[in-house]
């Protein structure tokens, strides 16, 4: 998941390669209480919240005889997580639908191979071996929505290729995900086959499709890899990271449902992805890795990009994937901050009156 290589740069992160200069503000300024939610399994993350903000659907490695994601729904009140997803295959990208108990998610449990694939992997881990964690754009990931009854899921895409990372618009009838079906649906040129087989993301592009999976239409064409994408608050637009050709740098975009109007938001230079948009729609979160390839902080800026972005988060490792609350005054995200290079979910209060006061007194983004 670059909504998605996250778990990649996981692997990779080590902490701050320089000293930086003194902040104008500091993690303290916008959270508090800050505590960690999972604790259980190998890693855990990309943390969403139900519409009535009284539970969280993630992803973690937890499950026997499994060493891939589950989708899990936690309880923020009793404590209690129940799984959604069937327990076996892989699976990624949870979200609440509102108005409704349905739960999305991409999986690839229909895959005869899942079982045996599942076995290969706990093979290679045993042997003492150890890889560099990469994402796997596993081909046969699909979306489904599990309906709210054990073991009961619709299967919303069926298209050959990498299907998931979906999100519901705010009243549940539209669903924008990304795929890279069209490397899959056509000949390519032997440089096209090339690059599927280096990096199958480059090909991965934002689509929308109704609730029901009907209606699917692709939203942008441009080389490398466009994912993650979100809705905003009022429905009206799409916000999602775009990287360029060679998957080095990304920032953050957003344009109307037809895919038209689309504008950059930011410019670093460097990895900026996961973005979500406040539900003040003021300003939005995302993370970078602005100082240095090896360390991931959360930052906010405003929703139109003119200022210069601030930054929120001060750990060595990765703090990303930030997610805030239906009422604004919470964020969840992901973080290494617990020791160790794997990250789990972690949940703070959130000062909403001093994040606006700090993006009024940032300076204007040079152009």
């Amino acid at each position: 998941m670059k909504r998605v290589l996250w778990a990649l740069i996981f692997g990779a992160a080590a902490g701050l390669q320089a000293q930086q200069p003194q902040p104008a503000t500091t993690e303290r300024d916008f959270l508090s209480r800050v505590r960690r939610l999972t604790v259980e399994g190998r890693r855990a993350g990309e943390g969403y919240w139900s519409p009535d903000g009284q539970r969280l659907v993630f992803q973690s490695e937890r499950e026997p005889g499994n060493p891939f994601y589950q989708i899990y729904a936690l309880d923020l009140a009793s404590g209690d997580t129940t799984r959604i997803s069937p327990g076996y295959g892989k699976t990624t990208c949870s979200f609440f639908r509102p108005n409704s108990d349905q739960i999305l998610f991409a999986s690839t449990h229909h895959d005869p191979r899942s079982k045996a694939l599942q076995k290969e992997e706990l093979d290679f881990r045993a042997s003492g071996k150890e890889r560099r964690y990469a994402w796997d754009y596993d081909p046969e990931f699909e979306i489904y929505a599990h309906t709210g009854r054990a073991e009961s899921f619709t299967r919303l895409t069926n298209a050959r290729g990498y299907d998931a990372e979906g999100s519901y618009s705010p009243d549940g009838r539209w669903i924008a995900f990304a795929s890279n079906r069209d490397a899959f649906n056509r000949t390519l040129s032997g440089a096209e086959q090339k690059q599927l087989e280096i990096d199958p993301s480059y090909f991965a592009e934002i689509y929308i499709m109704r609730a029901d999976g009907s209606g699917q239409r692709r939203l942008t064409s441009v080389p490398g890899y466009d994912g993650g994408p979100f809705f905003s608050p009022d429905g009206s637009r799409i916000v999602w990271r775009r990287f360029d050709e060679k998957g080095l740098i990304a920032d953050v975009w957003t344009m109307k449902l037809d895919g038209t109007d689309a504008r950059q938001v930011t410019d670093f230079g460097a990895m900026s992805w996961a973005p979500y948009i406040h539900p003040s729609r003021e300003y939005l979160l995302f993370a970078s890795n602005k100082l240095g390839f090896e360390n991931f902080e959360v930052y906010m800026v405003d929703v139109e990009g003119r200022k210069e972005p601030i930054r929120v988060t001060y750990s060595d490792g990765f703090d990303g994937l930030p997610v805030p609350s239906p009422d604004g005054r919470r964020i969840a995200w992901t973080s290494s901050r617990g020791g160790g290079r794997e990250g789990q979910i972690f949940l703070a209060d959130w000062n909403h009156d001093r994040a606006l006061a700090a993006i009024r007194q940032a300076p204007d983004r040079r152009r």
